[in-house]
């Protein structure tokens, strides 16, 4: 949607102000439609009976660090390093939505590889140790912008999508496993809720890129 609004405002003036406006509104009216629908999903008070939220983060504290991990590198590069040390590149302005469409491209991609069974991960400690060896995207994408072209840094990018998408959808679909339907909406939550603090976390750190640069 960003790619339409760009092309479809990028000639006019204030174009960049228009298209982000039209991007907002479309996307905030989305937003309020997800918020009514989940407001009218009524569920049955004899269901409502499961372990307490103390209880179900102690037994799935792996997996609530694992979300937490996972956004706090995706969110530490995406978008802000993209959009402002992304090496050489010939793309013009359109660069760093390159960057971002390819990223949310392979994020969605990425959630559905767990569909094939063969491919999808199942072992707590595997999915924790993949998740930790995702880190070295840090130094990848640092030496990219440094020394490397478009073309590496569009590959690196989408690969952190992917992965993104992947782990997401594995953790969130491990996790729950084994509990009653209440006992698996609470643990959900409990997972956003870590997930959220891996996005602010992530943020925070994004200014390190900038740090760094200065240095």
């Amino acid at each position: 949607m960003r790619l339409i609004t760009k092309a479809a405002f990028d000639n006019s003036k204030d174009g960049l102000r228009k298209g982000a406006i039209v991007f907002f509104a479309i996307s905030a009216f989305f937003e309020f439609l997800c918020v009514i629908l989940y407001a009218y999903d009524e569920e049955d008070p004899k269901l409502l009976e499961r372990k307490g939220n103390k209880q179900l983060l102690l037994e799935n504290l792996d997996y609530a660090l694992d979300m937490f991990l996972i956004y706090a590198l995706t969110l530490s590069i995406f978008p802000g390093f993209l959009s402002e040390d992304t090496g050489s590149h010939s793309l013009g302005t359109w660069y760093a939505l390159v960057l971002i469409a390819m990223y949310n491209v392979c994020d969605l991609i990425g959630r559905y590889i767990p569909l094939v069974k063969c491919l999808k991960l199942e072992s707590r400690k595997l999915i924790t140790i993949t998740i930790l060896c995702r880190f070295l995207l840090v130094p990848a994408f640092y030496f990219t912008a440094k020394y490397g072209d478009q073309g590496w840094m569009i590959l690196l990018t989408s690969f952190l999508g992917l992965s993104n998408g992947y782990l997401t959808v594995c953790v969130l679909t491990a996790a729950p496993k084994g509990y009653k339907g209440p006992e698996q909406n609470a643990l959900g939550n409990l997972l956003v809720l870590f997930l959220l603090g891996g996005i602010f976390a992530g943020v925070t750190l994004d200014w390190l890129w900038l740090i760094g640069k200065g240095w």
